[in-house]
């Protein structure tokens, strides 16, 4: 078998093999086989050179989507196989690329829990949950994870939503608000409980009653429709104190507004 030409197009070289077979390869491709026009070649050659450019060609293309930023290895061979570089040279691909440190996950999960240190509001199961999905692994995940201490960020993501819902709700349902918030956001219940702790919540008792009094305005115009007497007085309690508000100032409030 005879080299008929070769041509560049773009990224790539165009191998014509006895002006009837045709493939694709890298520069890589060109320089390790020192391949020339007229060179010619035998099956095993020819094999072996179709090989190396799929494992080339995928190693470029694997070093692209790394330059953007880092990625996990199941991202890469993710890539790859969209790529339709054959998976039989995906491994070896991947392999060259862990050996030569272009793809760590554990260096790549150090940074991304730094960053979530330093600026973030996850807690560690979020953080976990991601990266099972990236397809991590889970021993990698739990050593990184276990090297951090998610209370300070507890604390800076306790300290915002309060902000956020300080004067709104009353003092109970404020603490349950703030306890599911955080463990939405993957803190453990010890770890919300401790950040909320930290704030020295104390209630204001005007601020409560103004609440509960607009509250109970809102929940009148709701049930006075239907009930009256003593089961509305009962539905409005219920829904009073499904809201976090307290059943002695239900009591006296609604003594006063009924």
């Amino acid at each position: 078998m005879k080299i008929t030409k070769i041509e560049k197009k773009k990224r790539l070289y165009l191998l014509e093999i006895d002006k009837k077979e045709s493939l694709y390869v890298t520069e890589d491709t060109i320089v390790k086989y020192m391949l020339t026009k007229e060179m010619i070649l035998d099956k095993d050659q020819l094999e072996n050179i179709k090989s190396f450019a799929q494992f080339s060609h995928g190693k470029n293309l694997a070093l692209y989507f790394i330059s953007f930023k880092q990625r996990t290895e199941k991202e890469v061979k993710d890539y790859l196989f969209k790529h339709e570089i054959n998976p039989h040279i995906i491994p070896k691909i991947i392999d060259n690329l862990k050996r030569d440190h272009w793809i760590d996950d554990y260096k790549l999960l150090e940074s991304l829990a730094q960053q979530n240190l330093n600026s973030g509001d996850k807690g560690a199961y979020v953080l976990k949950q991601k990266w099972l999905q990236k397809g991590c692994n889970k021993s990698i995940i739990d050593d990184v994870l276990s090297q951090f201490d998610f209370s300070e960020i507890a604390i800076r993501v306790a300290a915002k939503l309060l902000r956020k819902y300080q004067g709104k709700l009353p003092s109970k349902a404020l603490k349950d608000k703030l306890t599911q918030s955080l463990i939405n956001k993957g803190f453990s219940f010890q770890e919300s409980k401790l950040a909320i702790d930290h704030l020295e919540l104390e209630a204001d008792e005007e601020t409560e009653q103004a609440l509960l009094y607009k509250e109970i305005d809102k929940q009148y115009q709701k049930f006075s429709k239907k009930y009256d007497g003593y089961e509305l007085k009962q539905r409005l309690t219920q829904s009073l104190a499904r809201k976090g508000y307290d059943f002695d100032a239900i009591a006296s409030a609604l003594r006063e507004y009924l």
